[in-house]
């Protein structure tokens, strides 16, 4: 990995501890629904991404940033339903709606090179 994609991995970690540590204070009857649901989603957006670099193939590394992009889209809504239900304050959210940007917009840039790489080999 270079050096671009290792800050990426930084902010896609930095985002995991956010929703851990924001997650922590939901109620508790939340803690096998949603909670469970958004840590899951949001750990699946670094896994697809390391395990996309653990793989020669183009094409199959292609699909892992695109599994990866979707569980950032995943991640992002249900960041926005749990502000709108009051489990995050005004601040947190911002925080990691600022940190779901970055990450959004970085990824879709090696994807978008990774396909323009794809179309130059066949």
């Amino acid at each position: 990995m270079n050096n671009y994609q290792n800050q990426l991995k930084k902010k896609m970690d930095e985002y995991i501890h956010f929703v851990y540590k924001q997650t922590k204070d939901f109620p508790k009857q939340e803690m096998y629904g949603g909670t469970s649901q958004w840590r899951r989603c949001t750990l699946s957006i670094i896994l697809n991404y390391i395990e996309g670099y653990a793989r020669k193939k183009p094409l199959i590394r292609l699909n892992f940033l695109e599994i990866s992009y979707g569980s950032l889209m995943e991640s992002d809504y249900l960041l926005d339903f749990f502000k709108e239900e009051g489990f995050l304050s005004q601040e947190r959210y911002n925080q990691g709606l600022e940190l779901a940007k970055q990450i959004g917009a970085m990824l879709w840039t090696e994807i978008s090179n990774l396909e323009k790489s794809i179309s130059k080999q066949i």
